[in-house]
Parts: C-alpha cells; structure tokens; sequence
C-alpha cells in the first residue's frame, strides 16, 4: 500500500492542476470576451475613442498574461489571438465599423477555442 501512495498523490496533484487550470482559463477568457463586446457594441454606437479605449484594456489584459498563456496553450493559438488584436486595432483606427466588429467576433470564439482546449473533455483526454 505504501509504494502506491506517492503515485497516487502525484495524479491527484496533476489532476488539481488541471482542474483549476481549467477554471482559470475560463474564467480569463470570459473576461477577454466581456471586453470585447463593450468594445464592439462602443464602435457600434459610433463611438470609436471609447471603443479603443476598451479594445485596449482588452488587450493590457491579455499581455498580461502572455507567460502564463505560452505554458498552457499551444503557441499557435496564442498568435493567432494576437494577430487577431493587431487586426482590431488598425480596424478600429481606421473606424471600418464591419471590418471591426468580424475581427472583434473572431477573436471572440478564438478566445472561446482557448479555453475549450483546456476543458476537461474526452476529446482533449484522447
């Protein structure tokens, strides 16, 4: 019994891990998210300054947690996001209302995609 106790722990940690891992990345993206939908409905109303404001806090959000996102995720997915950010904002400087709100709504369920792939899911597992 005793030889089995330290594996035993050791999958219990990771599994810990994982968990929150799992709730963490949630809980980030639907923030990212949430932003990302004031900055859209802002430009929407015509009100660009406000709207890059937002799409900026977005994104100081995000870069904040680039050391973090680089361990977890798959660094692809991570670029692809920030191009995303980099699109949104020329969009956004240029005041082009539907080029902005499809590059707001990309990054959008690019975000939701980062967060699926650390969802606890057969599909992940496999």
């Amino acid at each position: 019994m005793k030889s089995f106790l330290a594996p035993i722990l050791t999958l219990c940690g990771i599994l810990a891990f994982s968990a929150w891992n799992c709730q963490l990345m949630t809980d980030h993206t639907e923030r990212w998210s949430a932003q990302l939908e004031t900055a859209a409905a802002l430009a929407s109303e015509g009100d660009w300054d406000a709207a890059g404001d937002a799409l900026q806090q977005s994104y100081d959000d995000w870069s904040g947690h680039q050391t973090y996102l680089h361990i977890v995720e798959k660094h692809d997915a991570v670029d692809d996001a920030e191009a995303m950010y980099r699109r949104a904002f020329a969009f956004a400087g240029e005041q082009e209302p539907s080029e902005f709100q499809a590059e707001v709504a990309d990054l959008r369920d690019q975000l939701r995609l980062l967060a699926e792939m650390e969802r606890f899911s057969l599909k992940n597992i496999l």
